[in-house]
């Protein structure tokens, strides 16, 4: 039971402290996802109350599944924007038909990450490598912020997740500008920084907030055009079925699998960076898939849009103490105040102080460091960061996802079928062989015998590299040579192209009067190299434990460790059986 509900783990042990603790952090929390959640909405084009929606059952839910102790579920910028970004390019008619879609799109997501999880495929995400995620974040946080331009300037401008078109229509109504607008939201962003760089622990989102809303109050700005959130609707979420059609499903399912990963990422990947800081192991990847699913499927039939953890609320609630989920319970009952009794308050909030709100919550998710760093020690990782930026930047969200992958994918593929190949020769006064290259005057390189290594799994991929490389050296040392011996210490796995290609290098280099040694394999590299019939070529009395064994042998055939004779004879058995 207390796999599939985590909570029970805690609740077993749960005291009047943790109680205080989560309470302390639960409202921390609560205050700040009343107004980032109506912000949040508007990202994703909806009505601000729909953030608040998405603030209850998902969190609730989470409570019981969930892994992460400190995670803090809900709406959050990115998965708004994709939102926003997936269904701007579907014709819909009208309002109520986009916040369906976006309903029954939270249905979609959840159940894509739910069957993931019960397949217990979260390894899925792993590629969704760190350029790739940094390149899409630093684009879509500057998507969201030219996007809220709108809010900011006062004025009514075409929606677009493309970089520069978004540019060119804030830049076409740019005369139109509301001067009270652009003051009330200049003003927030400037207090909200200097609020946060004084103290994280001042609530700096809430004051802005009140003070938009007194401001637009007691000086009547709406008379000035100011633009407000108006009537919110009071009351809880009522209970309805997403709008589930087949036409909806093929339309919306590639945003979805894109929402589900990505919204993934985000969880597994706060929750693991707060696990760290805790010390306490206890997320369970492909239980996050299922606490994530379970989520977002309920949280739909109760007009909830897709949420997933959120990296400002989370450190929040981590940095106010929370000791389990219970702390979701006391932010959950703050929204569910606000939606009962306090709507009202919000109905003279800017939607320039929200638009203030969501600029400096993502502004942070731009990573010109870690490119910094890239384009310093890993450039060609740079380029799979820029790729994924620039594609997300002016073509389209999940294309510039997609296109990281697939360049990630590329490079890995390129990587392991040109790995590092190394000449070793050995230490001065030791047993051990290290890389010439590397050790230089250090190494004794013997002209009648070549020891090399290879870096890599051998497969189809890098079994021509792996050859031509041998015989580049085995031609660089000329009549001279005699043996040449294999460190196979970092070759985890031979394929059965890699296999067939071996047996033949073995044959030739025996043809050539030469010898042929493997040493260092590691028992699965051993079974392979049996059953696979290598042995045949090689004879097993040519496989050693360690090079420096095999160098032994080929200096006197007659020294065999008893180590090397027993593995010799455990590998003949298996092959007999």
């Amino acid at each position: 039971m207390q796999k599939f509900f985590p909570f029970l783990q805690w609740l077993r042990t749960y005291n009047k402290a943790d109680f205080f603790s989560d309470l302390l952090a639960g409202l921390s929390v609560g205050i700040i996802l009343v107004p980032q959640g109506m912000a949040y909405a508007m990202i994703a084009g909806l009505p601000p109350v729909y953030g608040l929606y998405a603030a209850i059952f998902p969190l609730l839910v989470y409570l019981f599944l969930g892994t992460s102790r400190q995670l803090s579920i809900g709406p959050v910028a990115m998965d708004s924007l994709l939102v926003a970004a997936g269904l701007a390019s579907l014709t819909i008619s009208s309002l109520e038909n986009y916040i369906a879609l976006a309903i029954f799109l939270a249905f979609m997501v959840g159940a894509i990450q739910f069957f993931l999880g019960l397949c217990r495929m979260g390894f899925l995400v792993n590629f969704l490598s760190k350029p790739v995620i940094s390149g899409f974040t630093s684009a879509a946080a500057l998507i969201i912020v030219f996007s809220q331009l709108k809010h900011l300037l006062g004025v009514d401008v075409e929606k677009s997740n493309r970089f520069h078109q978004l540019i060119s229509n804030a830049f076409n109504k740019i005369a139109e500008t509301n001067s009270y607008d652009l003051a009330l939201g200049l003003v927030s962003i400037l207090v909200i920084v200097v609020l946060k760089k004084w103290s994280k622990k001042i609530p700096s989102i809430l004051i802005v907030v009140v003070l938009g809303i007194l401001a637009v109050y007691f000086l009547n700005l709406e008379a000035f055009g100011v633009k407000i959130v108006g009537a919110i609707p009071t009351g809880l979420p009522e209970f309805q079925t997403p709008s589930i059609t087949i036409q909806n499903i093929i339309d919306i399912w590639p945003i979805a699998v894109t929402l589900a990963l990505v919204g993934y990422l985000e969880a597994i990947s706060i929750g693991k960076a707060i696990q760290e800081k805790t010390g306490l192991d206890t997320i369970d990847s492909n239980q996050e898939l299922v606490a994530l699913g379970a989520s977002n499927m309920i949280g739909s039939f109760f007009q909830s849009y897709p949420a997933t953890a959120s990296f400002s609320r989370s450190a929040i609630n981590y940095e106010s103490g929370a000791k389990t989920n219970l702390a979701a319970l006391f932010s959950v009952s703050l929204v569910v105040l606000t939606l009962l009794f306090l709507t009202p308050l919000f109905f003279y909030l800017p939607n320039a102080v929200l638009a203030s709100i969501i600029m400096v919550s993502v502004f942070g998710l731009i990573e010109i460091g870690y490119a910094k760093n890239l384009w310093v020690n890993r450039k060609d990782e740079f380029f799979i960061l820029l790729i994924t930026f620039l594609t997300t930047l002016f073509v389209g969200i999940p294309q510039g996802v997609l296109l990281g992958v697939l360049y990630s994918l590329l490079l890995m593929v390129y990587r392991t079928s040109n790995p590092h190949f190394a000449v070793l020769g050995n230490i001065k006064g030791s047993e051990y062989y290290k890389n010439i290259n590397r050790f230089d005057d250090e190494v004794v390189v013997r002209e009648d015998l070549l020891i090399v290594r290879f870096d890599a799994q051998l497969y189809f991929a890098n079994a021509a590299f792996f050859k031509r490389e041998l015989f580049k050296q085995i031609d660089k040392k000329g009549k001279a040579l005699k043996g040449v011996i294999i460190n196979a210490e970092a070759i985890s796995y031979i394929d059965s192209s890699a296999a067939y290609m071996l047996t033949k290098i073995i044959n030739e280099i025996h043809c050539r009067n030469l010898q042929f040694y493997i040493a260092g394999a590691i028992g699965p590299t051993r079974d392979i190299i049996f059953s696979s019939g290598i042995i045949t070529e090689l004879s097993s009395e040519f496989l050693f434990v360690k090079t420096k064994e095999a160098v032994a042998y080929f200096d006197d055939p007659s020294t065999v460790s008893l180590v090397q004779e027993k593995v010799a004879h455990q590998n003949r058995l298996k092959c007999d059986k």
